[in-house]
């Protein structure tokens, strides 16, 4: 049966509760902006709903924790579901696990207009436009499981659209038995398209602010158009203020360049260029074989010299991690010397069968009396899952001195400025 085409916003994650992290040191006129970036990323997405001419707007938990967020993320809240209220704009907001509606103060009510759904219950909403219904919004506020609980939203069929919105992990065949039109999901801080979640579609439009280098790329919200005979177009709407972008290098690109600053810096050319006006915040991963770790010189002076150079424009380009990968086999020849290098390598080859599992490091640190305790008794005691990672650091290390091709005690920079 052919219905109303209509318009709404999905989005999901602002968590005006927490900074953008992956930042040890940061200019002084980035500060500002970034501690601002979250608020500015969740204004844009209201700013949409103004002029975008929607019907209503859908918001998949995780807002703000209000005693961690303070009164400005709450603030900016109310202040804009009230203008919303204004135009007469409903919110259907379902509450993930920082946002829970036990959380939000009695003494500050929300307008009429949003509708903050129970976690006990589920509830039907029509949204009526003209006197008539367009659609039925599905919600239920989550009751602290991770998993989205997809038989506990089973309401009565209807004949119009359905919107179904919650928070939590889903797969495709647990989100198709709910047999809704279109799943708004949140909880997961990347945009992903659940394919087979719903006719319309399945979708988790992620965090409007990425936080970290674990959450790269753009992020923004969702608009959805539905048309009269039920189909869905979705647009994903970038309005993040920084952008965190994980980069890797070849050693090869370097020997090929035969200058890695100029690698990096074509790099970041690209990347100011593709990301537009927004600041970028990066982690370089440079990835060499033994015959070309010598191209990329004292990781430290790398890190300053691109912060130095990047990290002060408008917009900015800040490294915030710079890592080396260390190779994981060195040539044979090296491996068979009568020297101290090959002895060096023949003891790392001998401890990489064990995964480093019977390296005691406790006698190192005890020679260095200027180390602090807590950093002796990490090294001591290292986790068993990260010591083939450290053997593996170690011997990068070793091999630079040995060769004497480097000064420089660590291959991952991101505490120095």
């Amino acid at each position: 049966m052919a219905g109303e085409s209509f318009r709404f916003i999905h989005a999901s994650d602002f968590h005006l509760e927490r900074p953008p992290g992956d930042l040890d040191v940061l200019p002084n006129h980035l500060r500002d902006a970034l501690a601002t970036a979250p608020l500015k990323a969740a204004k844009a997405v209201f700013e949409a709903a103004m002029v975008e001419n929607i019907d209503f707007l859908v918001l998949a938990g995780d807002l703000l924790n209000p005693t961690t967020a303070g009164p400005r993320g709450m603030s900016m809240l109310l202040n804009h579901f009230e203008i919303l209220h204004q135009k007469k704009t409903p919110v259907f907001w379902a509450a993930g696990s920082v946002d829970d509606p036990a959380r939000w103060p009695e003494a500050v009510p929300l307008p009429p207009n949003v509708t903050l759904f129970p976690k006990n219950r589920t509830l039907s909403v029509p949204v009526q436009r003209a006197g008539r219904t367009i659609c039925h919004v599905i919600g239920r506020s989550s009751e602290g499981r991770t998993e989205l609980h997809v038989p506990s939203y089973r309401v009565d069929p209807t004949d119009e659209f359905t919107v179904a919105v919650g928070a939590g992990t889903a797969d495709a065949d647990s989100l198709a038995e709910g047999r809704f039109n279109y799943w708004a999901l949140g909880g997961e801080h990347q945009r992903t398209q659940i394919d087979g979640g719903a006719s319309a579609g399945a979708i988790y439009c992620g965090s409007p602010q990425g936080r970290s280098l674990d959450e790269p790329g753009p992020h923004g919200y969702t608009l959805v158009d539905v048309d009269s005979e039920r189909n869905a177009r979705t647009h994903e709407v970038e309005c993040d203020q920084f952008r965190y972008c994980n980069v890797e290098i070849d050693g090869s690109e370097i020997v090929a360049s035969g200058n890695i600053r100029g690698v990096l810096s074509g790099r970041i050319a690209r990347l100011l260029h593709d990301n537009g006006s927004r600041h970028l915040i990066l982690g370089w991963d440079i990835v060499v074989t033994a015959e070309t770790l010598h191209t990329v010189g004292d990781p430290y002076e790398l890190l300053a010299w691109l912060r130095r150079e990047y990290g002060h424009g408008t917009p900015s380009a800040w490294t915030a991690r710079l890592n080396v990968r260390a190779p994981k086999k060195y040539p044979k020849n090296w491996c068979d010397e009568d020297t101290i290098l090959g002895d060096f390598l023949r003891a790392s080859e001998r401890h990489a069968k064990t995964g480093g599992r019977d390296l005691n490091l406790a006698p190192f640190t005890e020679e260095h009396v200027a180390l602090a305790r807590s950093t002796a008794a990490l090294l001591a005691d290292a986790q068993s899952a990260i010591r083939g990672e450290l053997l593996d650091e170690a011997t990068r290390i070793g091999v630079e001195f040995l060769r004497g091709t480097t000064q420089n005690f660590a291959g991952q920079s991101g505490d120095k400025s």
